[in-house]
């Protein structure tokens, strides 16, 4: 595959600059920057959803029918790469990148008509009820009871470590609807609105101080049939298929800006040696080796890109990027932190809200680093282990 630049990408890439400059707000810029985690609160990533609607470009990766851009693999990337150094808010996955790609392929045309539209205007902010208490990487023996009570399904049961749960309105969800059979037959794939009487929303405060996740109670929840997508106990066909865009996703460009953050922290920050830490041939190793694997990741990603144009779905090859991909940003965090020393141990959530006037201890560029590193933590196990990952590659990619 070509990784070059053509005239025409070079423009396009150019044409993104100008829109980044002209439409990046300092104020949506700084909530960029102080993201510790995938998700950007509501506030901020709706704000540069709207912006990015106004243009067009709020989905780069739905077709062209749907609303998507047209672009091709390479702007894509540009598009991403340019997002990362840029230090833009992240969109909220949930819906645009998640749960649309499902209603595409098994969603109903009413379902489409009404649920796209608002997807792309951000006018619904979505959630994922997948993992229970007792369920996570083994989620096919997730428990959260649906009873068919005519025209609608009745919910008893909970999930946990719901991200943005306090802030969604709507939730695509799985629940069992058969327990007779094996675990996998009797799951049902559904959207419920979160207003809905009986949910209710508890926090769950994360090792780095912040409220990014949740569990949810379910209590006699009554959800329409008519939102179910797909059949009744096939939701695990649809479960899978949404797990594969879950997983996949572009590391390469945030990697990128990692690996550059941690090379400038080191042409400032000292060794005990009193040298400058990126004169330590020990951490020099270590950096190097870190971008080495970065590029690696880059062309791997674009092989992958192509094959979902060819394809329409990444394959098992999601699970390699999300492995790999999760491992390399604890490394880089990692690396962040030992350039810090002892200012990443600093607790300063005042000082890292957006529009906060509070004075960091240490460097600025330092706020980020470790809740970073503790949130992160988390990245090989969500979206399902990165062991579970390695079986699914065992099997699928080398037929073990």
């Amino acid at each position: 595959m070509n990784l070059e630049f053509t005239g025409a990408d070079a423009a396009f890439r150019d044409e993104v600059r100008a829109f980044l400059d002209e439409n990046l707000t300092p104020e949506l810029k700084e909530a960029g920057s102080l993201t510790t985690s995938v998700f950007t609160d509501k506030e901020w990533n709706l704000k540069w959803q709207k912006i990015l609607h106004k243009k067009g470009w709020v989905a780069p990766h739905w077709p062209v029918e749907y609303g998507g851009t047209g672009w091709n693999d390479m702007q894509k990337y540009i598009w991403a790469s340019e997002c990362a150094r840029y230090g833009t808010p992240n969109l909220s996955p949930m819906g645009l990148r998640m749960c649309a790609p499902v209603l595409m392929k098994y969603g109903t045309q009413e379902q489409k008509d009404f649920y796209l539209p608002r997807m792309l205007a951000g006018e619904d902010y979505w959630c994922q009820g997948y993992s229970e208490p007792g369920s996570g990487s083994d989620l096919a023996s997730l428990q959260l009871k649906a009873v068919s009570d005519g025209d609608d399904y009745v919910l008893n049961g909970s999930k946990i470590w719901t991200t943005h749960a306090h802030f969604a309105n709507r939730m695509f969800c799985l629940v069992r609807t058969d327990a007779s059979g094996k675990p996998q037959q009797g799951i049902t794939f559904i959207l419920l609105e979160m207003d809905t009487p009986g949910i209710k929303v508890e926090p769950i405060i994360t090792l780095a101080g912040e409220h990014e996740v949740n569990q949810v109670f379910f209590d006699n929840v009554r959800v329409p049939k008519a939102n179910r997508v797909g059949e009744e106990n096939d939701g695990w066909t649809v479960a899978k298929y949404l797990l594969e865009f879950e997983r996949g996703g572009a590391f390469a460009a945030g990697l990128g800006v990692g690996i550059e953050k941690v090379r400038a922290m080191a042409n400032t920050e000292r060794a005990d040696t009193g040298e400058r830490l990126i004169d330590e041939p020990a951490f020099r190793a270590k950096l190097i080796d870190a971008e080495i694997a970065v590029k690696a990741m880059e062309v791997t990603e674009h092989r992958v890109m192509a094959e979902i144009a060819r394809t329409g779905n990444p394959g098992p090859a999601s699970s390699m990027l999300k492995t790999r991909g999760t491992e390399m940003t604890q490394a880089i965090d990692e690396l962040a932190i030992e350039s810090l020393a002892y200012y990443a141990h600093v607790e300063q959530m005042p000082a890292r809200t957006p529009g906060s006037n509070v004075e960091p201890v240490g460097p600025a560029y330092g706020l980020t680093a470790m809740p970073r590193y503790l949130n992160n933590r988390a990245a090989s196990i969500y979206g399902g282990s990165n062991e579970i990952q390695r079986g699914i590659m065992a099997k699928l990619v080398l037929g073990l």
